[in-house]
């Protein structure tokens, strides 16, 4: 408000006056989104000082000696939901579990399987931070520590949130990539480290929560998103295009991949110019099927171009020019909020 404003409403002698708040309505705009947060971990590290200080996670369980470790927690949320892709009647159940005295492992599960079950039966868990992201050095090193063992079949990686560069850990890192020809594309399977599988779980920020969150086991807790085919192109006037292909799948139940299309992602995004520090939405496209936003279409009506809408909902983008940091990153979301994002040298 202005000083005059301010100065009439005090003239008026009012007991209370409102000042902020009062919102101009136009009833013949269309409201197509409430309030929102938009909350992440920061893909940031500190080093460690000389002095060895206390971290958070550390100072929180000193307010309380009896209450359960993070990774307990994790644990006995793991035991109560198992592991799944998303469907239904594909998930990992587990029949126990056993205390690791590794550097990365921390424990090893006994899967609960079937007789004709074929799928591997003792599975490492390896949890990343509390408080960050799960970096291409930490599945690398926990991976070698599962395949000096000698008894691990199977090695889960759980995180809150994964690093770019995860998804670029391949033959150059010692770790092996392979490949599969079901469906219409060639899709990153399970990587490996030895003869070791390597699975990369997400788990859901509900489990910060600790003990105020119940261990009924109905909710998506621990799921396995898979990897994004993607193929980055350039056009004859020297413009990049990118073109979403498909996302491998999983099966917790059989220890396969297979190939599966788009209709599952919600949608993908590309930092056409990515610095390696934030990502920038530049470019963003909606997917699915059955067209997921006919109703925000007619609710909008006029207000929608059919042209640029055509183009926004599709699984090849618009050609954009180079990025002059060398680099682009591409961010695919599935119809679970489940996200996975992968980084490209474009020279």
């Amino acid at each position: 408000m202005s000083r005059e404003q301010i100065d009439a409403a005090i003239k008026r002698h009012a007991d209370f006056e409102t000042l902020y708040d009062r919102p101009y309505e136009d009833k013949k705009k269309v409201r197509v989104a409430g309030p929102f947060t938009v909350e992440s971990l920061s893909p940031h590290r500190s080093l460690a000082f000389g002095g060895e200080q206390e971290t958070r996670g550390e100072t929180e369980a000193a307010k309380d000696a009896d209450a359960p470790s993070f990774e307990q927690s994790i644990l006995d949320n793991l035991t109560a939901a198992g592991i799944q892709n998303g469907r239904r009647k594909e998930r990992i159940r587990f029949a126990s579990f056993e205390t690791y005295a590794g550097q990365y492992i921390q424990a090893v599960g006994e899967r609960a399987t079937d007789e004709e079950d074929e799928a591997p039966s003792r599975i490492g868990v390896a949890i990343g931070p509390q408080y960050g992201t799960v970096s291409a050095s930490f599945i690398k090193n926990a991976a070698r520590e599962a395949n000096r063992d000698g008894a691990i079949d199977l090695l889960a990686i759980l995180g809150f949130a994964y690093d770019p560069q995860v998804t670029g850990v391949t033959e150059d890192d010692g770790i092996t990539v392979e490949t599969t020809d079901e469906g219409f594309a060639n899709v990153a399977s399970v990587r490996k480290l030895g003869r070791v599988p390597v699975l990369m779980v997400r788990m859901n920020v509900d489990l910060l929560m600790g003990e105020a969150l119940k261990k009924t086991g109905a909710g998506n807790l621990f799921t396995v998103f898979g990897e994004p085919d993607i193929e980055v192109a350039t056009t004859d006037d020297d413009r990049v295009v990118v073109d979403l292909r498909g996302v491998d799948v999983y099966d917790p139940t059989t220890g396969e991949v297979r190939s599966n299309d788009t209709g599952h992602i919600a949608l993908w995004m590309i930092d056409t110019n990515y610095n390696e520090e934030s990502f920038f939405v530049r470019d963003c496209y909606f997917t699915g099927d059955n067209d997921p936003y006919r109703r925000l279409k007619t609710a909008l009506k006029a207000d929608i171009d059919p042209d640029a809408w055509a183009s926004l909902n599709a699984t090849t983008s618009r050609p954009f020019a180079k990025p002059t940091t060398g680099k682009i990153a591409v961010k695919v979301i599935n119809d679970y909020g489940d996200e996975v994002m992968k980084v490209f040298e474009v020279q």
